[in-house]
């Protein structure tokens, strides 16, 4: 991508900065672990760079409150719910002004028409932006095309959702990634030019920072936005150093290189801990990691063999030798965190020669198969390469025959999400606190479909739960509805659950106001350098 931003340039810690004319600016470099697929936040759903770009550009109506999963105003100043909860109508905040880039300067303040176009080109199928870009999989995959029914525009500063069925989960999915507000003026002009491809390339939002720049595994650039409507950040930039190698990404850390990184070794903890310039952030994280079975294909579409290889795996030995001391072993698909999770699952055993036994009974034999391995490091899978050498020796000794492969990260996901993977490795964290975030998207009949459902499993039974679950308002009966849901999957095994993992933020003793995110999420907003 070419420089965006026609101010001078010069070299900071081996980074390429924009600078501001200001000599005491202050810049916060991240270190990142990855290059974003794009910077659109309607059609990506892979990783914590994209998710730190996300929030960096854009705002959404509703947010969560820092640290926690509480819903506070965003865009949306306030909002109410109809008695039958199938309404929702938000009143906008005045005084929004957008970014602006060296290729367009908004006209005007955010109003409802963004809020419509936004949410219409992920709905309608016939809307001019439909088919601009790649999909939209988090919005297809949790459902929303058959939720929402319409959006209207009240007035210039109000809208209203009109959806199909009441939604328990509605309000926090309004504060996820996809939810995101783009400019419709900047939509108009960059398709009346005929270059829609600008709205992932250069990235125009209401959020704490504009973009800046982006070179592909090296960095990403951003400028504060002087006029958020929240006040100014107290940094001045922000760059995303893209350094794929977590032991590297320490080594600027230690350097001050960077002041933040993500994804540390588990090995490297201790040492980070002992380091007088370095402060440890941790928070129970909202994830679990998996081992997934694609279910349409023989034999996976057994249960029985499903269950044969997940008693064949040793997630003692991964959990020692992949997480460290950073994780726990997993019996469910949601985390322990969440509210509606079930502590009377029983966890599958780690048992070979009963895994034996049952492929044998299933008349599986010399089984040859893939097993898939992420080429990135998440919260959820620190390594998840070796985490497939453990299984892969393990299930060696029930006489299946495990390939390893792998896929450059954003193919890895189009590919599982077409069906391609026998076996694989995959993860999840939570966006909302919500057991629906995880127990609808990555397992219901249209996450199959459109989403994240690599499995590709589909039960009526366990759908129809997940459903009534999201139109229940009590959440106690909610919480009823997820544990069963979780007792059929226990008994299905699309997949098998293998660790929820402590999330780790290793940050510079002189930045303030950082907090770490049980999602995963990165904010940069209200943090600070002391100098």
């Amino acid at each position: 991508m070419t420089q965006t931003t026609p101010r001078r340039l010069m070299l900071a810690g081996g980074l390429l900065l924009a600078a501001t004319g200001t000599a005491h600016a202050k810049t916060l470099v991240y270190c990142s672990e990855a290059s974003p697929e794009g910077f659109n936040p309607q059609h990506y759903t892979a990783g914590t760079t994209f998710d730190a770009s996300s929030r960096t550009i854009y705002n959404r109506l509703v947010e969560f409150k820092s640290g926690t999963t509480e819903i506070k105003p965003a865009l949306a100043e306030s909002w109410e719910v109809s008695d039958d909860g199938k309404t929702y109508t938000f009143h906008l905040r005045p005084g929004v002004r957008f970014q602006t880039t060296d290729y367009f300067t908004p006209s005007r303040e955010f109003n409802a028409d963004d809020v419509l176009y936004s949410f219409n080109r992920q709905l309608e199928d016939d809307h001019p932006w439909h088919g601009v870009g790649s999909g939209y999989e988090y919005f297809e995959g949790m459902g929303m095309p058959d939720l929402i029914d319409s959006v209207e525009k009240v007035d210039e500063h109000t809208v209203r959702f009109h959806l199909s069925r009441a939604s328990a989960p509605f309000l926090s999915d309004m504060a996820m990634d996809f939810a995101s507000i783009l400019s419709a003026e900047y939509a108009d002009k960059l398709m009346k030019e005929g270059h829609p491809e600008r709205m992932n390339q250069q990235p125009l939002g209401t959020g704490p920072f504009q973009f800046a720049g982006f070179q592909r595994d090296a960095y990403i650039r951003y400028l504060a936005h002087p006029d958020y409507w929240d006040g100014k950040s107290p940094l001045d930039r922000l760059v995303f150093s893209i350094t794929p190698d977590a032991s590297v990404r320490f080594q600027k850390l230690q350097a001050n290189e960077c002041q933040v990184m993500v994804f540390p070794n588990p090995a490297d903890l201790e040492a980070m801990r002992n380091d007088p310039n370095i402060n440890l952030e941790s928070a129970e994280g909202l994830n679990v990691g998996y081992l997934s079975f694609q279910t349409e294909k023989p034999p996976f579409d057994d249960p029985k063999v499903r269950r044969a290889l997940s008693m064949a795996v040793d997630r003692d030995a991964i959990i020692e030798s992949v997480y460290q001391g950073a994780g726990e072993k997993a019996k469910n698909p949601i985390p322990p965190t969440l509210w509606g999770y079930d502590e009377n699952v029983k966890e599958i055993p780690y048992d070979p020669e009963q895994a034996k036994k049952l492929l044998k009974e299933a008349g599986v034999e010399n089984l040859k198969t893939q097993l898939w391995a992420m080429p990135v490091q998440r919260p959820y899978n620190p390594n998840a390469r070796r985490m497939a050498e453990i299984i892969q020796s393990d299930w060696r000794k029930v006489g299946v025959d495990a390939e390893i492969v792998s896929y450059e990260w954003g193919e890895y996901l189009r590919r599982a999400s077409e069906g391609e993977a026998l076996t694989g490795l995959f993860g999840w964290t939570g966006d909302n606190g919500d057991p629906d975030n995880f127990l609808n998207t990555l397992l219901s009949c249209n996450a199959a479909r459109d989403g994240s459902n690599y499995a590709k499993w589909c039960n009526p039974e366990y759908d129809d739960i997940i459903r009534q679950a999201a139109t229940e308002t009590d959440q106690e009966k909610r919480a009823e509805l997820y544990v069963q849901a979780q007792e059929i999957f226990r008994d299905q095994l699309p997949w098998l659950p293998i660790a929820h993992s402590i999330v780790y933020d290793p940050v510079r003793s002189n930045v303030t106001g950082y907090q770490v995110q049980p999602t995963g999420s990165h904010i940069f907003y209200g943090v600070d350098i002391k100098e």
